[in-house]
């Protein structure tokens, strides 16, 4: 067993594990920016499109009672993707062996709360519960009344798919996340607490905040290796992914999934942070 103390031989690995999982970290495909751009340019279009045509409140009536045809649950396992604690949550699973990633997911995060934080009360748009008569739509789950504009259950989904889009290589992966980020979009309308528009404005600006997250953390790299800074961020997922166990977020169907992605989140993280190590510590096969 090593003389030198455990604590310190854990910031060098963490060190270490840093500095190599940043170089092994391949770089983007090429075209990552030109699918964000494009995604930035439909969801814009289709949400002034239907503004244009219908008005702030169109196509909801349409895509609210087409989703009541699907299992309530499958929009409920959805829409729980774009909640900010399961986006932090699922960043655990990134933060050590791709801090690259870790740090673009993080920097894309603050911008999209200012993008989305920063319009709710600015407008103050009634969300449907809001407007429409009780029994007149489908509505799963609790059901808010203001800051409907935009969603940011959209805005979340589509920063967190956004940043992995943008890292992926491969066509597939990248039509994968593309899906997902708009199913988990349109699931707000599925569930009854928002319009269209504000479902397409959220996902355009989400993608959005990705691009421009992800220039910010390539501009400003010291984030990848700064061990202090990157145990804070650890730190604060870990404590967004524990608070998963004691709150569904308002659907009770999704509360298994959410116990699920927490505890895998938080046991990811205690193995390479701290079970990995002491294993390596104790049994003598340290890494220099």
């Amino acid at each position: 067993m090593p003389t030198e103390p455990f604590a310190r031989l854990l910031r060098r690995d963490l060190e270490l594990a840093l500095r190599t999982g940043a170089v092994r970290d391949p770089d983007p495909a090429p075209n990552g920016a030109s699918w964000l751009a494009v995604l930035i340019a439909l969801c814009a279009a289709a949400g002034l499109g239907l503004w244009l045509l219908g008005g702030y409140h169109a196509g909801f009536g349409t895509l609210n009672a087409s989703a009541a045809a699907y299992p309530p649950r499958m929009w409920e396992w959805l829409t729980v993707l774009g909640d900010e604690r399961v986006a932090f949550a699922l960043a655990l699973f990134f933060s050590r062996r791709h801090p690259r990633l870790f740090w673009a997911l993080i920097c894309a995060a603050l911008v999209a709360v200012a993008y989305s934080r920063g319009l709710k009360p600015l407008f103050d748009a009634r969300r449907p519960p809001g407007v429409l008569a009780p029994g007149s739509f489908h509505l799963i789950g609790e059901g808010p009344r203001r800051e409907s504009f935009p969603s940011g259950h959209s805005v979340t989904a589509a920063v967190f798919f956004g940043v992995l889009l943008y890292e992926a290589r491969g066509i597939g992966w990248r039509l994968v996340f593309a899906s997902v980020a708009v199913l988990a979009g349109l699931s707000r309308v599925a569930v009854g607490v928002h319009w269209p528009v504000d479902v397409a404005a959220g996902l355009a600006g989400g993608f959005a905040s990705a691009w421009v997250g992800i220039w910010l953390a390539h501009r400003g790299a010291w984030g990848v290796r700064n061990v202090p800074l990157h145990l804070a961020l650890v730190i604060l997922c870990a404590l967004m992914a524990a608070s998963l166990f004691w709150s569904d977020g308002g659907y009770p169907g999704a509360r298994r999934l959410m116990q699920t992605l927490g505890a895998g989140a938080l046991l990811v993280a205690l193995a390479g942070y701290l079970l990995l190590p002491l294993w390596r510590w104790q049994t003598g096969k340290w890494r220099e």
